[in-house]
């Protein structure tokens, strides 16, 4: 977060995407059963029989081939019945190469030294880097995040094919393209998890969690222009298509333009007085302002506002969820310091690209944790249950509602320094929910929600839809 001079918080809610009440926590994901398995290519899956110039028979060519086939069989039976009986032609050519030694051209540009996988319009292909991009996915995220990327390229060779269906033109911003095709790779994963593919299973808890470690990799750096000719958006937006693809299917991908897209996205350039580039220190004096940031977006719950009080992160003979606990006793959130300083110290991208520890995740990591426990007080106050299977999600949605409330500003503030939303700071929350141990998604006594997947969309729905929607989709 970034220390400013700015109009107090006032607590808002827009956005997309539906707020009926779900079961979540208690065994589904959008409606599927939550499944524990090994994902990846199932045990006998068929020979794709593509031909693939340049492959060479690897362990990568072999998952980018089968993810092909499977995404080409996927659309070869959803475009018709769910866009007017449109029929699918597959993509006309396939490229695998080796960045660190392919120089090859493509109707596209050269392939050296290009880590990346892409559709190229100009010859209706796909290529993919097998020698960095495709193994360090695989070796980091499993084999998921490989058929993730080539899911995600082959949703640009389906915008061309639906056509005026898709609403793309060339004036189409790139981050609008880059999120439908994000989505409609949502879409085709749902196809998979319910068991119709013949190349792929996904476990909708530990499978899908690589997928979504996977999207949250690949995202834009902090600080992108979501108007930048080869922004994609940030994790937030990038988990919020995908998310959107896997429960509401293709059409709904389909439906995306530049002004509903535009309405949500979260990316967006630092602001000129953001010298700290988003990474305010954790200290006696942002947590002051955490507090008032805190009680003036939760006011109108109408009920006492738990204090922040410094000790080891546990509740005397209560609750323990360090680096912070609600304790319900004397309704104070209790907080170690020091490991929330630990946790605040800013990431280092260059350690992230390298498969290296990164330090900390961003100081907006650990204020959500604070705010999170802070949200329990609350949500006592109000009566609501901190134990039962939707306290964790909810909770998690009240402190995506409190960001929303902390990007904004309200016309009656009274002067002074506050905290507010900096760009990359809903990242930071992204990583902390998808951290095995994070404390932002549990329960008063630290029972997490098991799926990453129901920890994002709840951290989602609080910041697009407000907080409402959090007793409403999590009782």
């Amino acid at each position: 977060m970034a220390l400013a001079l700015v109009a107090a918080l006032g607590v808002a809610a827009c956005g997309n995407g539906s707020s009926a009440p779900v079961t979540a926590g208690a065994g589904n994901v959008a409606g599927l059963p939550v499944t524990h398995f090994e994902s990846g290519l199932k045990p006998g899956a068929p020979a794709p029989g593509l031909d693939v110039k340049n492959a060479d028979g690897g362990q990568d060519d072999q998952l980018a081939t089968a993810a092909i086939a499977d995404v080409e069989a996927y659309w070869d039976a959803t475009l018709p019945a769910d866009f007017g009986g449109l029929k699918f032609k597959p993509v006309t050519s396939l490229l695998s190469y080796d960045s660190n030694s392919d120089t090859e051209d493509t109707a596209c540009g050269s392939v050296k030294k290009l880590v990346n996988a892409f559709y190229c319009a100009e010859d209706d292909s796909v290529a993919w880097d097998r020698g960095v991009l495709l193994p360090m996915l695989r070796q980091r995220f499993g084999p998921m995040s490989v058929v993730t990327v080539l899911a995600h390229e082959f949703g640009h060779a389906i915008q061309y094919r639906l056509g005026d269906k898709a609403g793309i033109t060339k004036s189409t911003p790139t981050v609008v393209k880059e999120q439908q095709a994000d989505c409609f790779a949502g879409s085709y994963f749902r196809w998979v998890a319910e068991g119709k593919s013949k190349f792929y299973q996904v476990s909708t808890a530990e499978g899908l969690d690589q997928v979504m470690a996977a999207m949250f990799f690949i995202r834009d750096q902090a600080g992108t222009s979501a108007t930048d000719r080869q922004a994609h958006g940030t994790a937030f937006d990038r988990t919020f298509a995908f998310q959107s693809g896997f429960e509401k299917g293709p059409t709904e991908c389909a439906g995306m333009n530049t002004q509903n897209v535009q309405a949500r996205l979260t990316e967006r350039p630092f602001d000129q007085k953001d010298t700290g580039k988003g990474d305010a220190k954790l200290n006696d004096s942002t947590l002051k302002l955490l507090k008032e940031s805190l009680d003036s977006a939760f006011k109108g719950a109408g009920v006492a506002a738990p204090e922040i009080v410094p000790g080891n992160g546990s509740c005397s003979g209560g609750p323990s969820t360090p680096p912070a606990s609600y304790c319900p006793a004397d309704n104070t959130v209790n907080i170690d310091l020091n490991r929330l300083t630990q946790l605040a110290q800013p990431s280092d991208p260059q350690a992230e690209q390298a498969g290296k520890d990164s330090g900390g995740l961003g100081d907006f990591a650990a204020f959500a944790e604070v705010a999170s426990r802070y949200a329990m007080g609350i949500q006592k106050g109000v009566g609501a249950s901190l134990d039962n299977a939707n306290a964790g999600l909810r909770t998690t949605c009240l402190v995506g509602a409190w960001a929303k409330v902390a990007s904004q500003k309200q016309a009656d503030a009274a002067p002074g320094p506050q905290l507010r939303l900096s760009a990359g700071d809903l990242d930071e929350a992204i990583a902390e929910v998808l951290r095995q141990g994070s404390v932002i998604t549990t329960d008063v006594n630290g029972t997490a929600p098991a799926v990453g997947f129901d920890r994002i969309q709840a951290m989602q729905s609080g910041y697009l839809q407000g907080s409402s929607s959090c007793s409403q989709r999590y009782p």
